[in-house]
């Protein structure tokens, strides 16, 4: 999987045009409380609870088919704390081992629709963790979002060692394997970066629009490999910043992709809101399956 950065029209999918190659090397893992303990099933945002306790994730119409779900497994679901930090578990419902991921909110907080693709990625065949940074709380405006968003970021260290806790709890389940990524959208997915720059030892990265850093100091102490999905008119994450976040890994020799969608705003990844490009989502979505197939699966990960 090499560096690369790429434009991509919504109404089509993107070219991808190879840069240089290399892999992060990971640092320690972060100690933490493996405990979890739940509420019963909350899962499948919307769904169908089956009478053993498991569901089948509902994805209708063109949703459907921007997140792949003809194949997806039955899971199981509930709110809960893992390693100490509150969140939504979403996994497959058997006994076998799986991969984990992180995800992050938006900065309206762990609302129905966050929910809802946990369910959808555990039903891919993931471990998933959707934490709550906002202790519960869900914002309904873009005042009070914001300033729920900025109260994390007053304290970005105790965001940190929340979703590391999170991150050591789920490699002590025994539903999964070793194998841990990070997940997140706008608000969740500067805090996907990060976590990934913290000492939480993550395999994969995935940053949705997310706010970047792009120097060099900060920059060399990444969890490579690194998916950065991104839009030509995001006000927010100005592109120019996205060019200066590729060319820097490009530098160091972190494995990375990094694709821009031309024409796409701020957020254009989620179906409940005003900027959503179908098109261009069902490509990143499933660039994102490939990216965490190919980090979290493959042979000798």
């Amino acid at each position: 999987m090499g560096g690369q950065t790429t434009d991509a029209p919504s109404t089509t999918a993107p070219t991808d045009t190879p840069a240089s190659t290399a892999t992060a090397t990971p640092m320690a893992a972060t100690e933490a409380d493996a405990s979890v303990t739940g509420t019963p099933h909350m899962g499948c945002q919307p769904g169908e609870i089956n009478k053993n306790g498991t569901c089948t994730v509902a994805v209708s119409g063109q949703n459907a088919a921007i997140f792949s779900a003809e194949n997806l497994s039955a899971i199981t679901a509930e709110e809960t704390t893992i390693g100490g930090t509150p969140g939504y578990l979403a996994r497959p419902a058997d006994n076998g081992t799986y991969p984990a991921v992180v995800m992050i909110h938006e900065w309206w907080g762990l609302n129905e629709n966050i929910k809802h693709m946990a369910d959808i990625l555990a039903g891919h065949g993931y471990v998933v963790f959707a934490v709550d940074l906002y202790g519960g709380e869900v914002a309904t405006n873009s005042s009070r979002a914001g300033q729920l968003s900025g109260q994390v970021r007053e304290n970005p260290d105790e965001a940190v060692a929340k979703m590391s806790a999170a991150v050591s709890g789920l490699r002590e389940l025994p539903s999964t394997t070793n194998q841990v990524a990070s997940l997140g959208w706008c608000f969740g997915g500067g805090q996907s970066l990060q976590l990934s720059l913290s000492e939480a030892d993550l395999n994969a990265t995935v940053i949705y629009y997310g706010t970047l850093a792009t120097d060099e100091e900060t920059l060399q102490r990444i969890d490579g490999p690194v998916l950065g999905i991104f839009g030509s008119e995001d006000q927010v994450v100005p592109v120019e910043d996205v060019r200066a976040f590729n060319e820097t890994l490009d530098e160091l020799g972190v494995e990375h992709e990094v694709y821009v969608y031309e024409g796409a705003n701020h957020a254009f990844a989620n179906p409940s809101g005003q900027s959503f490009e179908p098109e261009a989502t069902r490509d990143a979505w499933s660039k994102t399956l490939d990216f965490l197939d190919e980090t979290l699966r493959a042979e000798g990960s």
